[in-house]
C-alpha cells in the first residue's frame, strides 16, 4: 500500500535513501543550481553529498524551495514529486523552452519540477498517485495552480529520462495544455478561479 505526504523534516532521511537507492546524484537540486550544465554535471560527479545536505537542511527547516511530496511503502520511500512554488526555480524559467511563461505572474502558481521513482517500485502506480495528489497538497500550501512540463519524447525511452513525468498521467487529473509546444508543453491545473 502506497501513501502520499508532504516531505518533512521527519522523513528527509527516508527521502534521501530513495535517490541512492535509485543512483541520482543530484537530490533534486537542479533546478535551483546556478552554475552552468559543466558545473552541474561535475558536481553531482565529484560533490553529490552537498546535494544531498542542501535538499535536507531545506527540508528540515521548512523552506518552500525543499517542498515536495513523498510515497511510502511502509517505512520506506519509493517515489518523490517536486512541488515548490514557480518563483523558486528561476532556473525553469531561464531554459528557452520555458521564457514566455507568464513573467511576473508567479504568485500562487506551484511546478512540479520532478518525480523520482525507486527503481524496484517502477510500473507500480507511484508516480500516477503522486501526480493525483499534488493539486490537494498545492492548494493546501496556497497555490492558485500547478504547472508541469513533462518532456515528451517518443520511441524507446528509459525510465531515468522521464524525470518529468507523463503527458497522459498528467492529462489525467485534469491538467491541460496552456503554452509551449511538443516535446515542451506546459501544462496547468487551476485550482482556485
Amino acid at each position: 500500500m502506497i501513501s502520499v505526504e508532504p516531505l518533512t523534516g521527519a522523513r528527509a532521511h527516508a527521502w534521501a535513501s530513495l535517490f541512492e537507492a535509485s543512483s541520482c546524484a543530484c537530490f533534486c537540486r537542479y533546478w535551483h543550481f546556478e552554475g552552468d550544465k559543466n558545473s552541474w554535471l561535475e558536481r553531482c560527479a565529484t560533490d553529490r553529498d552537498r546535494n544531498r545536505d542542501e535538499q535536507v537542511a531545506l527540508s528540515i527547516a521548512g523552506d518552500d524551495r525543499a517542498r515536495g511530496l513523498i510515497a511510502m511503502r511502509g517505512d520506506d520511500c519509493v517515489g518523490w514529486l517536486k512541488l515548490t512554488p514557480r518563483a523558486s526555480v528561476p532556473k525553469l524559467r531561464r531554459l528557452p523552452v520555458y521564457r514566455s511563461l507568464e513573467l511576473g505572474v508567479d504568485e500562487g502558481v506551484w511546478s512540479i519540477g520532478c518525480l523520482l521513482v525507486r527503481p524496484d517500485a517502477r510500473q507500480q502506480g507511484v508516480s500516477n498517485a503522486l501526480i493525483s495528489a499534488a493539486p490537494e497538497h498545492a492548494k493546501a500550501w496556497g497555490a492558485r495552480a500547478v504547472e508541469a512540463y513533462p518532456h515528451v519524447q517518443t520511441g524507446d525511452v528509459a525510465d531515468e529520462q522521464m524525470w518529468r513525468g507523463v503527458l497522459s498521467s498528467y492529462e489525467h487529473v485534469g491538467f491541460t495544455h496552456v503554452a509551449g509546444e511538443l516535446p515542451y508543453p506546459v501544462l496547468r491545473r487551476v485550482l482556485v478561479a
